[in-house]
């Protein structure tokens, strides 16, 4: 790995002389698309002490691909696709189910059990075990999502590659993220959390206790919370108005299974929903 790295991080440094067709550069950017794509490399990991590390160098490659790449026209079936990138293949081999309408680009990692549906995963994401990526879903570049997760109807993960130390949308194991909700620019949702349909989760967005009203990060719902979107009433020169925000109102026990009625009743009670 350290080896690769530092391949990477030289052509980096030159990648203003580089084009297609180089394919001495292209080998060790493939190698690391490989490594990917089978899950033996990952953009991001969560430390023992909770702090997100980032590995640059290689977003760095996913960057350097498409340098290296010319345009290619791939069809399937009555579609026809044109990008730098192939698409993902080998599902059945992995043990994913992709329903028809689903793509994940070269490049993506989906653990053994994800469920596709019409949705889509882009290159450097990477979705765990037995995670369910519902309808119009989508999971954006280097996002890392854990297993046993639902990312229900319409959610978006937002992605990130530039710059390359920036940290991905990382979103913890047993995690369920309700419709329509959108958790972008290297938000955190810790695991075993219920994020409410249409949460805005982004780092600029406060995190709140609804039982002290005390902020308790900006763009991170700890674990075992159930969080629903919100807004804070502040007074401005031209008025009072109200900004977004994501309120805690119930602490899950660790562990606790999601009883999805249970917490239908309970986001009900608070104006959310599932």
């Amino acid at each position: 790995m350290k080896t690769d790295a530092e391949a990477i991080e030289r052509l980096w440094e030159r990648r203003g002389d580089l084009s297609p067709g180089d394919a001495e550069s292209w080998a060790v950017v493939a190698q690391v698309l490989e490594g990917l794509d089978k899950g033996e490399l990952r953009v991001a990991e969560e430390a023992p002490s909770g702090e997100v590390v980032v590995h640059g160098w290689i977003k760095k490659a996913i960057l350097l691909a498409f340098v290296l790449r010319e345009l290619s026209v791939t069809e399937v079936g009555p579609f026809e696709y044109v990008d730098k990138l192939p698409l993902k293949r080998g599902f059945a081999e992995a043990g994913v189910r992709v329903v028809p309408g689903a793509s994940a680009r070269y490049g993506s990692f989906l653990g053994r059990g994800v469920v596709m549906m019409p949705s889509y995963v882009n290159i450097g994401a990477r979705v765990g075990a037995g995670t369910m990526v519902d309808t119009w879903a989508t999971v954006g570049s280097a996002a890392q999502v854990g297993e046993r997760v639902h990312l229900s109807g319409g959610v978006g993960i937002g992605g990130v590659l530039e710059p390359p130390q920036a940290a991905p949308v990382m979103i913890g194991d047993d995690v369920l993220v309700g419709s329509r909700a959108m958790i972008t620019e290297g938000a955190r949702v810790g695991r075993g959390s219920v994020i409410g349909a249409g949460t805005i989760l982004n780092p600029s967005i406060p995190v709140i206790d609804a039982e002290s009203g005390a902020e308790i990060s900006r763009g991170i719902v700890p674990p075992w919370s159930v969080a629903v979107s919100a807004s804070r009433r502040r007074e401005f020169p031209g008025g009072e108005f109200f900004l977004p925000c994501v309120l805690v109102i119930r602490r899950l026990d660790e562990g606790q299974r999601h009883d999805k009625a249970a917490l239908e009743s309970l986001l009900r009670s608070h104006g959310a929903a599932l």
